[in-house]
């Protein structure tokens, strides 16, 4: 059948409606339709390949009608490589769809954009800028290509578990393109896959240094003898791949088949040191840190230029990114993560500010046992993909704060959020979306809301 393609839609995809004719034989818009690949005003051949019972699924057979802006991947992996959706769109355009996706998820949760305006956009170079990339490691017999030298390092297909195999990560930072290629040089000699099921590489944005971590989810890969042995194959591992890439600080081994993950054993040291603008963090192995090098000191502007006071509070603080932008006399951090409340503890010593390893919620529920005047003049959050959810956004509204700035990384997840906030007294200040992820649907948005 034919589709015209209306609008992408947050996951990757575009939506068209399926025709039919209604009673009098006109045509009309039937049954939605998600199109991955597609683009909007595009007019295509596609065929049904699901049926989710409220929309179908579609796969392209033919652009009839291609889009002025569609144009060459930059990646040959794509699309079998499920990491990226947008790469056959021009770089504008991916910027224009990202918007108008946070603009419709924004509408359909009615929550109004700032005094009805436009939403603003905060870009960068759309190649090369990934500080961290995790891969799947497989044993191979033979071959050719990536598979040739004993190991493949592989994406996931998208919608499906099978393995991509590849040799280049195009969105990745240079420094890790050469570390992937030397591991893939480096082949089943080198005992990788005896020390780990996934492999992960993170580097700091000026690309000085280089994190490795291995992840084992094998409960068999256990016991003192394992253990001695695993740290020989560590060393030998880390010694040939710190020959080829001089960069490399430090060498990770998690155990990941227990309730969380558990750092095994290490080679070097386990932390790199990230410079954003004038500002260093120390970030360990394994701790999440935003992963678009480029963007770094005009995200934390966003987030925290211009803001002063008496006390803030930072939850879901990471390695301490917006706290110590924060320029107010006293920042109380919030961090579960133990790796990362870690790296919060150490970024913070010495600043007067004070790190709290704690779930958010709990943080907040022991906090409104406290006197009214300990209540921040600000509070800072970044939740995780789940978005706060509404005994948070319960505790937030309790604490009446005169602004909260929201970073989210849903949309859909953010929007419900901000819903509940909105009908407690709080007003859309602003609204950013930023483009940490080019090439992919995924986007980052900040949202400023005032107390009335």
């Amino acid at each position: 059948m034919k589709l015209r393609i209306e609008k992408a839609i947050y996951g990757g995809a575009s939506l068209a409606r399926m025709p039919q004719e209604n009673p009098e034989g006109q045509a009309a818009a039937g049954k939605t339709v998600f199109v991955p690949y597609s683009l909007p005003g595009e007019l295509v051949e596609a065929h049904l390949i699901g049926d989710r019972g409220g929309f179908s699924l579609a796969a392209v057979d033919t652009i009839v009608e291609p889009s002025p802006l569609r144009v060459r991947p930059g990646c040959e992996y794509f699309p079998a490589c499920g990491g990226c959706q947008y790469q056959h769109a021009e770089a504008g355009l991916q910027l224009q769809m990202k918007l108008d996706v946070l603009a419709d998820t924004l509408r359909r949760a009615h929550v109004e954009p700032p005094s009805g305006g436009p939403i603003g956009c905060l870009s960068g170079p759309p190649w090369g800028y990934r500080n961290r990339i995790r891969l799947q490691v497989l044993a191979r017999s033979g071959g050719r290509g990536p598979q040739a030298e004993g190991i493949s390092l592989c994406y996931q297909e998208r919608g499906t578990h099978r393995s991509v195999a590849i040799a280049h990560c195009p969105i990745a930072a240079p420094l890790i393109e050469r570390a992937l290629a030397a591991v893939l040089h480096m082949g089943r000699e080198s005992g990788i896959a005896r020390l780990g099921d996934e492999i992960e590489f993170f580097c700091d944005g000026d690309e000085c240094e280089l994190l490795v971590s291995l992840w084992s989810a094998n409960p068999g890969r256990s016991g003192a003898r394992f253990a001695a042995e695993r740290d020989r194959v560590l060393d030998r591992f880390a010694e040939t791949l710190k020959a080829q890439i001089p960069e490399l600080a430090g060498v990770g081994v998690f155990s990941a088949h227990g309730r969380s993950p558990e750092l095994a054993a290490t080679w070097g040291r386990r932390s790199l040191s990230y410079s954003v603008g004038m500002r260093r963090y120390e970030v360990g192995i394994g701790s999440f840190f935003q992963v678009n090098r480029f963007l770094l000191p005009e995200l934390q502007e966003l987030v925290t230029g211009g803001r002063t006071g008496r006390l803030a509070w930072d939850l879901y603080a990471g390695a301490g990114l917006f706290t110590l932008g924060l320029a107010f006399d006293r920042v109380i951090a919030v961090e579960a993560a133990p790796s990362s409340a870690a790296d919060l503890t150490r970024n913070l010593a010495g600043t007067g500010h004070h790190a709290v390893r704690s779930d958010a919620a709990d943080f907040l529920r022991a906090q409104s046992a406290k006197a009214k005047q300990q209540a921040p003049e600000l509070i800072v959050i970044d939740p995780p993909r789940a978005g706060l959810g509404q005994a948070v956004c319960a505790h937030l509204i309790e604490f009446a704060v005169p602004e909260i700035v929201y970073v989210s990384c849903d949309p859909a997840t953010m929007a419900r959020d901000l819903q509940a906030l909105l009908q407690s007294r709080y007003r859309l200040q602003s609204l950013h979306m930023v483009d940490l992820f080019p090439q992919t649907f995924h986007l980052e948005t900040v949202a400023v809301l005032t107390r009335k």
